[in-house]
């Protein structure tokens, strides 16, 4: 059986529609080292399934994220920066989109000190909300 060629337009318009579109910045809430919350942006730029952007860090320098992988509502992406002595951390994130939220789980390698979730152990956190912001 063919499909004619306005079916097969029609079947790619509607599913480009459903697909996430992440482009934009997001914010969420998180606890700081000293136990207050603080603010953290990030900053998306989808184009297909590739995800680039930035998050800002604790002093509002952009730290790239690499690894950008959008599928249907499911995100991932890594940030890898280095500490002061040189000790480098890997930051995994993985999470779903809901509408204006996303839900991140984060896994942290790397960094000094023990295991843990913790800065400076190895472990996850989360989950994390991000909004959209306006």
């Amino acid at each position: 059986m063919r499909i004619p060629k306005i079916a097969m337009v029609a079947i790619v318009l509607a599913a480009s529609a459903f697909a996430a579109d992440l482009t934009g910045d997001w914010t969420a809430q998180v606890g700081g080292p000293d136990g207050n919350g603080m603010a953290i942006t990030f900053h998306f730029k989808q184009d297909g399934s590739k995800l680039t952007g930035s998050i800002d860090g604790p002093q509002g320098d952009p730290m790239p994220i690499s690894e950008g992988k959008v599928d249907g509502d499911k995100i991932s992406f890594t940030v890898k920066f280095d500490r002061s002595g040189g000790e480098g951390m890997k930051i995994q994130h993985s999470g779903k989109l809901e509408g204006e939220e996303i839900t991140l789980s984060i896994k942290m390698e790397g960094g000094p000190g023990g295991e843990g979730p913790g800065p400076g152990g190895q472990g996850s956190g989360g989950p994390m909300k991000l909004k959209r912001a306006k």
